[in-house]
């Protein structure tokens, strides 16, 4: 998390910096909107897997939230460098990408709503027995 979360705070602070120079030109391997999204999206549910561990697994115990970082990257193929590009591209252009992070927020409370609600079925059951 703090890695990560380190990257996050430079790459801000690189488009800050650089308000005067030119806008961030399009890389020509970017990652799509819809895609972008879906990665931030298992990002942030790696994050969250990595800040909440209440159990001891070696593996897990010794894994960095660099791991999880690059274990999301590696589920959907995409290399590092290249989501770093996209990210930054993005980054640079901020009313696109509060609309995807809204859209990443979304998936986010409707995956929590889902699981809310299955606990809720399950609780339920349980109390009718």
């Amino acid at each position: 998390m703090q890695n990560i979360s380190f990257i996050l705070l430079l790459v801000c602070f690189f488009i800050c910096s650089s308000c005067d120079k030119p806008p961030i030109e399009k890389p020509a391997d970017l990652i799509s909107e819809d895609k972008m999204i879906v990665l931030l999206t298992d990002i942030h549910l790696a994050e969250a897997t990595f800040m909440n561990r209440h159990y001891q697994d070696s593996l897990i115990s010794k894994s960095s939230s660099a791991n999880f970082y690059h274990s999301v990257l590696g589920k959907h193929q995409v290399p590092d460098s290249v989501f770093e590009k996209s990210y930054v591209f993005y980054l640079s252009r901020p009313k696109k990408f509060e609309k995807m992070y809204r859209q990443v927020m979304n998936n986010l409370n409707e995956m929590e709503q889902e699981f809310s609600g299955r606990e809720r079925e399950l609780i339920d059951l349980d109390l009718n027995k």
